[in-house]
C-alpha cells in the first residue's frame, strides 16, 4: 500500500501525519514534529491539516477502492 491514506494503526489525532509519513517513507514522529514546528510560521497549516483529514481516505475506504492490495 503505497498510496495516500490515513492508516488505522499509528494515529494520534486524525492519521494525517502517519499517512504522509507512510507515503513518503519517513518516520511518523518526524512528520508530526515538522507539522508542529510549521505551526510557528505564518500560514494556513492548521487549515491544510483539516483539509487533508477530510480529503484523505481512511485505510478501509482506500483498500476497498484498490482491490489489488
Amino acid at each position: 500500500m503505497n498510496g495516500l491514506y490515513r492508516p488505522r494503526q499509528g494515529r494520534v489525532i486524525g492519521g494525517v501525519c502517519a499517512g504522509l509519513a507512510r507515503r513518503f517513507g519517513l518516520g511518523a514522529w518526524t512528520v508530526r514534529l515538522l507539522a508542529i514546528i510549521s505551526c510557528v510560521l505564518p500560514g494556513p497549516q492548521f487549515l491544510v491539516y483539516i483539509a487533508l483529514w477530510i480529503i484523505m481516505p481512511d485505510e478501509r475506504k482506500y483498500a476497498a477502492s484498490h482491490p489489488t492490495m
